[in-house]
């Protein structure tokens, strides 16, 4: 069906084809490594800003759990703002998964 020049053609036009796709599937598998690696240290870098924001209300909830009746009431504000500020982390780092 084919000759001899017309397959030779054919196939170093397929080769040629296959080779750029390739080449562009490599590029992709570096751009998405990239990524990974990207989202990778943008997730442990929110994980350490909720793990401190954790600790600070932890450490609230200590000082109020510790607090006598007249500095009670001074600590609930304060608790409250660092609790807040920690949920809302925790749910826009959520959010981004």
């Amino acid at each position: 069906m084919f000759d001899k020049d017309t397959r030779d053609a054919y196939i170093e036009k397929m080769k040629q084809q296959l080779d750029e796709l390739n080449v562009t599937m490599q590029e992709l598998e570096v751009k998405a490594k990239e990524a990974r690696e990207d989202a990778h240290d943008k997730y442990n870098e929110e994980m350490t800003k909720l793990r401190e924001q954790s600790h600070l209300a932890n450490e609230k909830l200590n000082e109020l759990k510790a607090a006598g009746e007249e500095s009670w009431k001074d600590l609930v504000v304060g608790t409250e703002k660092v609790r807040d500020a920690f949920i809302k982390t925790f749910h826009d780092f959520k959010s981004k998964l």
